[in-house]
C-alpha cells in the first residue's frame, strides 16, 4: 500500500517540478487489498513545499486487517517526511500510532527493485524486505521483539493462550501468493518466555527456546512443524508440571488443524531429555485444549530424575510430593476419550521411597499390562518394602487384563511382623469419562506379632497377635471401605475393629474411622506395660467412631468398665489412683479411714469406669455415676474405702495427652491429701 502511494506521488512530483512550486495532494481510498492485509477508510495526503528537499506524507486507516495473521487495528495513523535519494529510491521515516497504543518508529525504504521497512520501539526492531521480483515473498528480522506482540498470531492457532513476557529474535519467511498457500517458515530464539491461560490450566515461566518453524495453510487447513530445542524454565500442563534444566531439549512436534472450529491432531511428536525421559508418540486435541486421544511410548534410563522434572505435579495432587525413585521404566500408553484403553509398563529394578516415610517398595521388576477388552497376562515382583517402620517381605504379583479390568490370577502372600497378608480376588478397573478408580480385594492377616508391631513403632513393650479377615475391600471416589473386621489377641483378651474405612488413603489428609470392642483385657498386664502403677481386674468396653485425620485423632466416643471375673482379684495400687488423679483432674478420697489412706499400697475397688466423647479437642467426660459436675471413676470396695472422683468434665485434648505423656515418662510424683 505503501509503496503504491509514495510512487503515485513520485510520479506526480516529477510531473509537476516539486522545485519550483509547493505541491499538495489528497486521496480517499473506500479499500485497499493485498495479499497480506485490507485497509478500510484510507485518506493520503501528501505536502511538498516549494523549492524544499522534502515533503511531508500522512496515511491513515480506520481500519486494518490481517486475517490470516490475526492482526486487527483501528484508527491506523503515520506521519513521515518522504525523500528521494540517489537510484530513484525513496524514503519515509516517521512516527506510526494505533488508537491509544504506544506509537512506534516506522521507516520505509523504496527502490525500483526492493522495498524495505523497519518498525521499532526501544530496542525492538522488526525488518521487512521485499522483491520486486518475487512480490509474494517478504523476509521478516527480529531482533529483541516482545513475544506478546506475537499475541494475535498466536491466537490463529490457540486462542485461550496469553504471552505476558520474553522476547523473540531471529528471522522468518513469508509467502502470501494471491492464490495457493500461505506459508510461513523461519527459526526464532525466545528468552525468558512467559505464558499461560485464564483458567491456569497451562502456564509457562522463564522458558528459552530455539524454535525452527514451518507454518502452512492451504483453504481452512493449518499445517505446522516445529523442530526445537527448549532450555530452562518451568510449564505446566494440567497437573503435569515441568522443571526443566538448563541443558538444551530436543523437541519435534507436526500438527495439523482441518478448519478453525477443529481440534488439532499431532501426527507425531518427539521429546528427549538425556537419561531422564525420551518420549514419541502422536495426540489429538479437542478445539477447547482437551486431549482426546494420546498414544506415547515413555522410556527413562535413571528414574530419579522424573519426579522433580515432570512428575511433582501430579504426585501432589495424589499426596505423594517427595516420592523418590531409582531405577529403570518404560511405558507405552493409549488413551481416548478420557479412558485408559493399553497399558504396558515394564519396571527394571526400581526402588521407590515415599517422601513422608509412609510406604517403601525395593526391587520393583516385571511388568504390567492392561488391553482394555483384549486378555493378556504379566507380573511384577518386589524384594521387599516397609509401612511406615513396619517391613514387609518379597512377593510375587501374576496379572491377567480382561474386560476392561485387570486382575490377579492367584492368590498373593506377604511376609510382615512373624506373620503374613494374603491378598485374594483382586481387581482393579481404570477411570474412564463417567466414573474414577475403582478396586476390591480381599485381606486375610494371619498372626502378625502385636510385639515386633509394638517394636517397629517404638511403642512399649507387649505380646499378643493379631488377626483376622476382611472378605472384600472396596476403592472408590477416593475412598477405602472394609467389609467384615480384625480382631486383636492382646492383654489375654481381644480387641476387635470393625466399621473400617479411609477417606483419600493416596492424598492429602487421609481420614481413617473404625469402631473398636474391647473384651476381657488383663489391666493388670496392661498397667504394667505402660508403667502406670498396677490394678488387677478385667476390662471391657468400645470406642465408637474413632476418626484419625492426617493420622491425627480428631474424634471418638469411647466407654471402659472393669467386669467381675471368679478368681480375678481386683485392687488398684496407690501409684495407680495418683496417676488416674493427676491425668483426669480427679482426687480420692475416704470415709472415717481417710487419715490412714496414705499408710496403705493397694486398695480393693468394686469397678472403675471412664468416659470419653473428644469433639474439636476437647474431651467431655464421664464416668460410672455423677453428682453434678462430678463423676465417680473408682468406686471403692472393703476397708479403707476410697473413690476416686472427677471433678472437670470438659478437657483440653492436647493438654490431657500431656498428661498421659508425663505419667508413662514418670514425671508424676504421688502424692496423698
Amino acid at each position: 500500500m505503501t509503496r503504491c502511494i509514495v510512487l503515485l506521488a513520485a510520479v506526480w512530483l516529477a510531473a509537476g517540478s516539486p522545485a519550483a512550486q509547493a505541491r499538495t495532494m489528497t486521496a480517499r481510498i473506500d479499500r485497499v487489498e493485498t495479499a497480506v492485509a485490507t485497509l478500510r477508510q484510507v485518506r493520503v495526503r501528501l505536502d511538498w513545499p516549494a523549492n524544499a528537499a522534502h515533503g511531508e506524507l500522512r496515511l491513515e486507516a480506520a481500519w486494518v486487517e490481517a486475517p490470516t495473521l490475526g492482526y486487527r487495528f483501528r484508527d491506523l495513523a503515520w506521519r513521515c517526511p518522504l525523500s528521494r535519494g540517489a537510484e530513484g529510491r525513496w524514503r519515509c521515516d516517521g512516527e506510526l500510532r494505533s488508537g491509544r497504543a504506544a506509537p512506534l518508529r516506522l521507516a520505509v525504504d523504496l527502490g525500483p527493485a526492493t522495498t524495505e521497512a523497519v518498525l521499532a520501539q526501544g530496542p525492538a526492531r522488526i525488518a521487512l524486505r521485499r522483491s520486486a521480483a518475487a512480490p509474494d515473498e517478504t523476509a521478516i528480522d527480529l531482533t529483541r521483539v516482545p513475544l506478546a506482540w506475537a499475541q494475535a498470531l498466536l491466537a490463529q492457532g490457540w486462542e485461550a493462550g496469553r504471552l505476558n513476557a520474553g522476547t523473540l529474535d531471529g528471522g522468518i519467511a513469508v509467502q502470501a501468493p494471491g492464490q495457493g498457500a500461505l506459508r510461513v517458515d523461519g527459526e526464532l530464539r525466545l528468552t525468558a518466555a512467559a505464558f499461560d491461560t485464564a483458567d491456569g490450566s497451562i502456564a509457562g515461566e522463564d522458558v528459552g527456546a530455539r524454535v525452527g518453524i514451518d507454518y502452512r495453510r492451504l483453504g481452512d487447513t493449518d499445517l505446522v512443524a516445529l523442530d526445537a530445542e527448549l532450555r530452562g524454565g518451568e510449564l505446566l500442563f494440567g497437573n503435569a508440571y515441568l522443571d526443566l534444566p538448563d541443558a538444551p531439549l530436543p523437541l519435534r512436534i507436526d500438527a495439523v488443524r482441518e478448519g478453525p472450529d477443529a481440534g488439532w491432531r499431532l501426527p507425531s511428536f518427539e521429546w528427549r531429555d538425556g537419561a531422564a525421559l525420551h518420549a514419541h508418540g502422536s495426540a489429538a486435541l479437542a478445539a477447547d485444549g482437551g486431549l482426546r486421544e494420546l498414544d506415547v511410548v515413555l522410556r527413562s534410563d535413571d528414574a530419579s530424575l522424573l519426579p522433580a522434572r515432570y512428575l511433582s505435579g501430579w504426585l501432589a495432587l495424589g499426596g505423594l510430593a517427595g516420592l523418590q525413585l531409582d531405577g529403570a521404566l518404560a511405558v507405552h500408553l493409549s488413551v481416548s476419550d478420557d479412558r485408559l484403553r493399553a497399558l504396558d509398563a515394564r519396571l527394571q529394578m526400581l526402588d521407590l521411597r515415599d517422601g513422608g516415610g509412609r510406604f517403601r517398595f525395593d526391587g520393583l521388576d516385571g511388568d504390567l499390562r492392561f488391553a482394555g477388552e483384549a486378555e493378556v497376562d504379566s507380573e511384577l515382583r518386589w524384594r521387599g518394602g516397609a509401612l511406615r517402620e513396619i517391613g514387609f517381605g518379597p512377593a510375587r504379583l501374576p496379572f491377567r487384563s480382561a474386560r476392561g479390568e485387570l486382575r490377579m490370577r492367584e492368590a498373593v502372600e506377604v511376609a510382615m511382623l512373624g506373620g503374613r497378608l494374603r491378598f485374594d480376588g483382586f481387581a482393579l478397573r481404570p477411570p474412564d469419562d463417567s466414573e474414577g478408580l475403582r478396586l476390591r480385594f480381599g485381606l486375610a492377616v494371619e498372626a502378625l506379632e502385636v510385639a515386633r508391631l509394638a517394636e517397629s513403632l517404638d511403642w512399649p513393650a507387649f505380646g499378643g497377635t493379631l488377626s483376622g479377615e476382611i472378605p472384600q475391600v472396596r476403592y472408590a471416589d477416593e475412598r477405602l471401605d472394609f467389609d467384615g473386621g480384625l480382631s486383636v489377641r492382646v492383654f489375654d483378651g481381644t480387641v476387635a475393629v470393625s466399621a473400617l474405612a479411609m477417606e483419600r488413603p493416596f492424598g492429602v489428609a487421609p481420614t481413617l474411622s473404625a469402631d473398636l470392642a474391647a473384651r476381657d483385657l488383663d489391666l493388670l498386664a496392661i498397667t504394667r506395660v505402660f508403667d502406670f502403677g498396677s490394678i488387677s481386674g478385667r476390662l471391657s468396653g468400645r470406642i465408637d467412631g474413632l476418626r484419625l485425620v492426617d493420622w491425627r485423632l480428631s474424634s471418638f466416643n469411647a466407654a471402659l468398665y472393669t467386669g467381675r471375673r471368679p478368681g480375678v482379684r481386683q485392687r488398684i495400687s496407690q501409684r495407680a489412683v495418683q496417676n488416674i488423679s493427676s491425668v483426669g483432674d480427679a482426687s480420692f478420697v475416704g470415709s472415717l479411714q481417710g487419715q490412714l489412706i496414705g499408710l496403705f499400697d493397694d486398695f480393693g475397688y468394686a469397678r472403675i469406669g471412664i468416659t470419653c466423647r473428644l469433639a474439636n479437642e476437647v474431651c467431655r467426660m464421664g464416668g460410672l455415676r455423677s453428682a453434678g459436675n462430678a463423676f465417680t471413676i473408682v468406686e471403692g470396695a472393703g476397708l479403707p474405702r476410697l473413690q476416686v472422683v472427677g471433678h472437670n468434665r470438659d478437657v483440653d485434648w492436647p493438654l490431657l495427652v500431656e498428661r498421659v505423656a508425663a505419667v508413662a515418662g514418670g514425671d508424676v510424683a504421688p502424692v496423698v491429701e
